[in-house]
């Protein structure tokens, strides 16, 4: 049975019904979905014996029925990062790899598949979002699957591998001359207009909640416990957020105790809109025009910006802005200690983590925990430039030998 109650204001605490509805009429702040939390019965064991997807902690998503789509998504690797760490110098570090989510390779895949159900039950007959690539590829797959119409707003200078990744679903997709906050804009009037379902617009209360499984899986993955450390990319502000009340709630319900973890916000320097405001003291991120490679999470003005901040603090934590440069050499570096090929955002993440390191911010002895959020080879063009051309040789053995010889006279000299 659901436990959700209805929709709250998170600056003024209003109460609303569990309607489509994103903005408090009172006071203009963002809506979230509550829940009777003495009415969830959920133990250890019951989560465990569960199919491995997003809807094993069902009791604490904002739908009312049975879940209709995500049935393979959630549930991503939490691996230990060993060889990794090594190279960094510090003793326990695991990366939690959305990378391989289902069915488009982002953790986009979990927040669609609570939005998308929470549409039908709603009656929505269209389901939009306005995107960077990873939300469009998102709900262009679960549409599909639904068999709903789809139509998805994306900035007109999105990487070919993201255009693809949506394209392949058969949406509407409609590509827009600006940045993302101006694809955003336009949303939220065809929204208005239209009664469309914009999952990350009029949906957003529900879409967010989503997020939480990501902190969900990493206590259950840990051991029923939480990291010392997280670091999160920050974009529109949904997921850092949503980690930390999934893993407060998580306490609330008994599964998991002890202290929170101290969370981080990771952004590129090109588009840093909330590192900025923690750096300064204040309470709200100022915006930014995007200028990063690292695109999916170049939203100069994040919504749940207030959100991210007040998460960050809450928790002990800190922010990291990271060049371009570091983001590329972070997703080589991943790549050759992990074999965990990362898109920017994720390359983002680790940097900021090597950054906060580097610091001493975060200590060499305590555990860590890195979300990546993609998958590289959307964005493979990212790292191009960097990669080895591949040796070309004909099939003759001999001239395999040559190249052998060569090369070991090469690496005997490189040790004298």
């Amino acid at each position: 049975m659901s436990a959700l109650i209805g929709l709250q204001c998170h600056l003024c605490k209003t109460q609303f019904p569990a309607e489509a509805l994103y903005v408090c009429g009172r006071c203009l702040g963002p809506l979230e979905p509550i829940y009777d939390y003495r009415a969830v019965r959920l133990t250890r064991a019951d989560v465990e014996s569960r199919p491995k997807n997003l809807w094993r902690y069902r009791e604490l998503l904002p739908i009312a029925d049975r879940p209709l789509t995500g049935f393979n998504s959630g549930f991503t690797p939490l691996v230990r990062c060993d060889r990794l760490a090594a190279r960094l110098g510090v003793e326990e570090l695991y990366v939690k790899d959305d990378s391989v989510n289902h069915p488009t390779l982002s953790y986009k895949d979990r927040v669609v598949s609570v939005a998308a159900t929470r549409a039908v039950e709603l009656g929505f007959s269209v389901l939009a979002c306005a995107s960077t690539g990873n939300l469009a590829n998102s709900v262009a797959a679960h549409a599909a699957r639904l068999g709903v119409d789809c139509c998805v707003f994306i900035p007109d200078n999105l990487e070919a591998g993201k255009l693809l990744g949506s394209a392949i679903y058969n949406p509407t997709i409609l590509a827009i001359a600006g940045t993302y906050d101006d694809v955003n804009r336009l949303c939220a009037q065809v929204a208005d207009r239209y009664g469309w379902g914009f999952v990350n617009i009029n949906l957003r209360s529900y879409y967010a909640e989503g997020a939480k499984t990501m902190g969900f899986e990493i206590a259950e993955q840990l051991g029923w416990r939480y990291p010392q450390h997280l670091v999160s990319p920050v974009a529109g502000g949904t997921l850092l957020p949503r980690i930390v009340r999934g893993l407060r709630e998580l306490r609330e319900i008994g599964l998991v105790d002890g202290d929170l973890p101290k969370v981080y916000a990771a952004q590129a320097a090109g588009c840093a809109p909330v590192v900025h405001a923690l750096d300064a003291g204040l309470e709200h991120p100022e915006p930014v025009r995007p200028n990063t490679i690292a695109k999916s999470i170049a939203i100069g003005n994040p919504a749940d910006g207030y959100q991210v901040i007040q998460s960050v603090r809450s928790t002990g934590g800190a922010g990291a802005a990271v060049s371009d440069e570091q983001i590329v050499d972070a997703i080589l570096l991943l790549a050759e200690t992990e074999g965990i090929f990362t898109e920017p955002a994720g390359g983002t993440t680790l940097a900021a983590a090597i950054e906060l390191i580097r610091r001493g911010t975060i200590p060499r002895d305590e555990s860590i925990v890195v979300c990546v959020t993609g998958n590289g080879y959307k964005t493979a063009e990212v790292v191009g430039g960097r990669l080895a051309s591949p040796v070309r040789l004909s099939r003759a053995f001999k001239e395999f030998e040559a190249w052998h010889s060569a090369k070991m006279a090469s690496s005997s000299a490189a040790t004298v």
